[in-house]
């Protein structure tokens, strides 16, 4: 945001810029912000204008109508929560009768929202100025302030509840390495351990042997896609009524919830006449077992997460599928059964199989006004292809 005498003063001039230039027709870079520049007679109000026109663009995929609201930076839209995640953890901290979070390192807010709506009290800590101030806006009416400061030198200790989502960007972009975590892993798990309530949002990827004894470790996912990892501290398991868990997957929207204190299934048997896909919350997890339970099905391998049962079961904790026919997989046997059924769309999903579903796809040259979809497994020392049609989807 350009400089200026006041807060508000500030947001209300970038707001007016903002919805000055995004009329522009222009769609060339230089030419569109030479002619914002014209236009507000001011080269860095200009540039910050259009900046976050482009971020609210991108923004609603993530924050639907909230984004046309809220001021981003590339990085921080990249790491930002959901308004659904953060709604469903912070529900949880308010259902634990916390009043107020110290959330360090937020970003540009998203975090801190979620827990406004759910009628706490917020205190912010963000390391970079421009997205502290950023954070300043979007937090602005709301129970919350923003202290400019590094987690690390805050004392955490003496907070009530503390939320903690260490950056996991750098100069090249994401980083899967928890060293290079802003605060680093070991920062966050001395958070987890000495804080009656705390939580910490992670990638959905860590590495299982990283995640600290005694806490539980939730993976979520939203609209089908694994999100991220939620660490919570002994506090939060304690508050509960349910027994203790270690390990959760959420599925959202719904919040469909599966622990590994939920019954399992360890059965191992033959393809039946339905087939299961498990959401990936539920396989980062480790919870198949227990998904194979809740269909009342079981396991087709060991090794794979693949599932099967007799009926079509509507679980939000599984994809199904019901099976046309089980055949080895071959190229040509696969493409000939293809023709004779005369499919000209083909989903290809594998597990266990080294295929490249791209290139099998333009190897098969499906033809045909039919659809279908085929899932590869290795079965044993067996490749195996299933074909089959997805079960409709009933609205959430």
């Amino acid at each position: 945001m350009p400089p200026a005498a006041e807060p508000d003063s500030r947001r209300l001039r970038l707001e007016e810029a903002i919805a000055a230039v995004q009329g522009l027709a222009e769609t060339d870079p230089l030419r569109q912000a030479s002619r914002a520049q014209a236009l507000l007679d001011d080269r860095e109000l200009a540039a910050a204008a259009l900046l976050q026109v482009g971020l609210r663009i991108r923004g609603r995929a993530k924050f639907g109508d909230l984004a046309r609201q809220l001021l981003f930076t590339p990085d921080g839209l990249e790491q930002a929560t959901r308004p659904e995640i953060a709604d469903h953890r912070a529900a949880r901290y308010a259902r634990s009768g916390i009043g107020s979070v110290l959330d360090l390192c937020c970003g540009i807010g998203a975090d801190a929202l979620g827990f406004l709506r759910a009628g706490l009290a917020v205190h912010a800590v963000e390391r970079d100025a421009p997205t502290a101030e950023i954070a300043r806006a979007n937090l602005a009416g709301g129970a919350a302030t923003v202290e400019l400061a590094s987690a690390q030198d805050i004392d955490w200790h003496a907070a009530e509840s503390v939320f903690i989502d260490p950056a996991r960007r750098g100069g090249r972009g994401r980083t899967f390495d928890p060293k290079a975590y802003s605060p680093d892993l070991d920062f966050v798990t001395a958070v987890l351990a000495g804080s009656r309530f705390a939580a910490a949002k992670l990638g959905p990827g860590l590495d299982h042997a990283l995640i600290p004894a005694g806490v539980e470790a939730e993976w979520v996912s939203f609209a089908g896609g694994v999100k991220e990892l939620t660490l919570w501290s002994a506090g939060f398991g304690a508050a509960s009524e349910h027994r203790p868990v270690t390990r959760r997957a959420t599925v959202l929207p719904g919040g469909a919830g599966l622990t590994d204190s939920d019954p399992e299934e360890l059965a191992v048997g033959e393809v039946a006449g339905y087939l299961y896909e498990p959401d990936g919350a539920v396989i980062r997890a480790g919870l198949v077992r227990q998904a194979a339970a809740v269909l009342g099905g079981h396991r087709i391998d060991e090794h794979l997460a693949y599932l099967s049962a007799d009926g079509p079961v509507e679980t939000p904790f599984a994809r199904g599928y019901r099976v046309l026919d089980t055949l080895p997989y071959s190229l040509k046997r696969l493409r000939a059964e293809l023709r004779h059924r005369q499919v000209g769309i083909v989903e290809i999903k594998k597990r266990g199989v080294d295929v490249d579903p791209a290139r099998l796809r333009r190897e098969l040259k499906p033809q045909g006004p039919n659809s279908l979809t085929v899932l590869l497994a290795r079965i044993g020392q067996q490749h195996i292809a299933i074909l089959a049609e997805p079960l409709a989807r009933s609205p959430r």
